[in-house]
């Protein structure tokens, strides 16, 4: 009951009209710019981050959440209506989505699309209002060898598990790590790695690095890749009445149930995050459902299930994220910096020293989903007519708002120069395979896990043997194992769903051509004419108009 009336509290704060304008303003912004076509949630969250710096901190947090939240919602539109997913997680949106609006369906894709993002995130805040005070409230006892135990977790798992490889995740990782360091050393009052540089003196700021890596790597890597000509996007049928039938919902409602069940717990797993839900969310989908030949061909349960893996994942990504303070993908590890801009420290003392400002942003979570759900089935139009911005100029407008942005964090030449250095650093990244999450992971954990390791050896008076002895930081490292024999395990069982993903983020092929690895000879959907799915897909819909009117009789 403390938590119900904590919640209601929040709530009395989120529907102040100043909040609900920020709210809505930052759904309305995170869509606008998650729609854009090769601009996924983390891009979108770090390009926004230095719009927030002059608001109040609920209001700023409030904003940041919607954007957030606006950004995972965006990127369905443009996988859907343009075949380009803007993250990895969006690749079988891209597939499936993209299949259905070829046959005249988009309208279809996008609704459930939308309703399945409501569904999940509404109930996978639920559980995070559930669960986080109770885990907040087991975590204020752990004592500091305990947190280096989590933190040596996220480290290597999220090393280890994301990217193409082991190798490259661990690279990715240590670089992180090494321009954490740079800066004044807390403890002794050295200087480190600034090579006699006083603006290094202070460190390299995290949202500086953010933006160098998610919006100039970026959109360097894209725009060498860029084609010329007009981008062909798929028209959007007009009235909601028609968007989905009655057979449409009747496919939907499980597939959203579904991957919310299985994307709000891998969410809460270090290295979990979206992509994992979403391919697992979508193998589900392809076992149970009774229209097994339509995947690859316009599945409708292929976007219902995994988009709502999708958002349940991004609001399972708030659990270690608010009460331990650890963040599992790269747009939580934004996140924290965005409460650190404030100087916040996400951990188990959050919920007690900002409790007003956690529950407000607990209760700006539902009413975001509202407010997206209202603004991404009316409105798709109006987000359908912003794909039709030449890139050129979208990624030009990008790049200069990125060095606004940069230049604002401290009003300093040199902050510039960094962010096209690290800009610089992250399409190199992206060019050769290296995941940027590990190194935004290791730039914000890294200090962290610095200054509880000097805690902890004071305490056992440099016993290294303590660092394992603790009971809880002893199953930290057995429950280690088991995440990295189970996540190399999965990423071999689905290695098929893996190529695809690869070649979608290496762009050398589409999609909907990559994921022609994942069917056996002569099922494949390239190998299937559109004339035929049509026939197919006018069958289903005779069929499903026949039971309707045997129903109503």
């Amino acid at each position: 009951m403390d938590n119900i009336s904590l919640l209601l509290q929040g709530f009395a704060t989120a529907v102040q009209p100043e909040y609900l304008l920020f709210a809505f303003i930052g759904v309305l912004v995170g869509t606008a710019v998650g729609v854009l076509p090769g601009i996924g949630p983390a891009m979108t969250v770090a390009l926004l981050l230095p719009l927030t710096y002059s608001l109040p901190p609920t209001a700023a947090i409030i904003t940041f959440a919607g954007i957030y939240y606006g950004g995972m919602y965006g990127g369905s539109t443009t996988s859907i209506l343009l075949n380009t997913p803007g993250e990895s997680a969006s690749v079988i949106t891209a597939i499936e989505g993209n299949k259905m609006a070829k046959l005249g369906r988009g309208a279809a894709a996008l609704a459930t699309a939308a309703i399945g993002s409501f569904v999940a995130g509404t109930i996978a805040t639920a559980l995070l209002t559930l669960f986080a005070p109770v885990i907040a409230g087991f975590a204020v006892n752990l004592a500091p060898a305990d947190f280096v135990a989590l933190i040596v977790v996220a480290f290597i798992t999220v090393g280890a598990l994301l990217g193409s490889s082991v190798s490259r995740g661990i690279a990715s990782l240590g670089i992180g790590l090494l321009i954490g360091l740079v800066g004044t050393e807390q403890t002794t009052g050295q200087a480190r790695y600034t090579m006699g540089m006083l603006a290094l003196s202070d460190g390299i700021s995290v949202v500086l690095v953010a933006v160098a890596l998610f919006a100039v790597g970026e959109a360097l890597y894209v725009a060498a890749r860029l084609r010329s000509g007009p981008i062909p996007i798929i028209p959007v049928t007009r009235g909601w009445r028609s968007w989905m039938s009655r057979e449409d919902w009747r496919r939907s409602w499980k597939p959203w149930l579904r991957g919310t069940a299985i994307g709000f717990p891998i969410g809460t797993i270090p290295a979990g995050g979206a992509d994992v839900a979403t391919f697992l969310s979508y193998a589900t989908e392809k076992r149970f459902s009774r229209h097994k030949k339509q995947f690859g061909r316009g599945a409708i349960e292929g976007v219902a299930g995994p988009e709502a893996a999708n958002n349940a994942a991004a609001a399972g990504v708030l659990v270690p994220l608010l009460t331990l303070g650890l963040p599992t993908t790269a747009t939580a590890a934004i996140i924290i910096t965005a409460f650190q801009s404030y100087g916040i420290q996400p951990g188990p003392q959050l919920f007690q020293s900002q409790g007003d400002l956690v529950w407000a942003l607990i209760a700006s979570l539902y009413i975001g989903n509202v407010l997206l759900l209202v603004l991404n089935l009316p409105l798709a139009g109006i987000w359908v007519k912003l794909l039709q911005i030449p890139r050129p100029y979208l990624y030009a407008g990008i790049l200069t708002f990125a060095a606004l942005g940069a230049y604002a964090v401290r009003f300093s030449t040199i902050d510039v120069l960094i962010l096209l250095i690290v800009g610089a650093l992250g399409y190199v990244m992206r060019r050769f395979g290296y995941p940027v999450a590990p190194l935004i992971v290791g730039l914000i954990l890294g200090p962290m896990g610095e200054q509880q390791l000097r805690k902890a050896l004071q305490l056992s008076q440099g016993n290294m043997g303590d660092l394992v002895l603790h009971p809880f930081a002893a199953t930290c490292y057995a429950v280690l194992i088991v995440l990295v024999t189970a996540g190399l395990w999965l990423k071999r069982r689905q290695n098929r769903y893996e190529r695809a993903l690869e070649a979608s983020l290496a762009a050398t092929t589409s999609p909907a051509a990559a994921v022609d690895r994942l069917w056996d000879e002569g099922e494949r959907p390239s190998e299937v004419s559109t004339d035929a799915i049509r026939a197919e897909e006018a069958t289903r819909l005779a069929r499903a108009a026949r039971r309707d009117r045997h129903d109503e009789r």
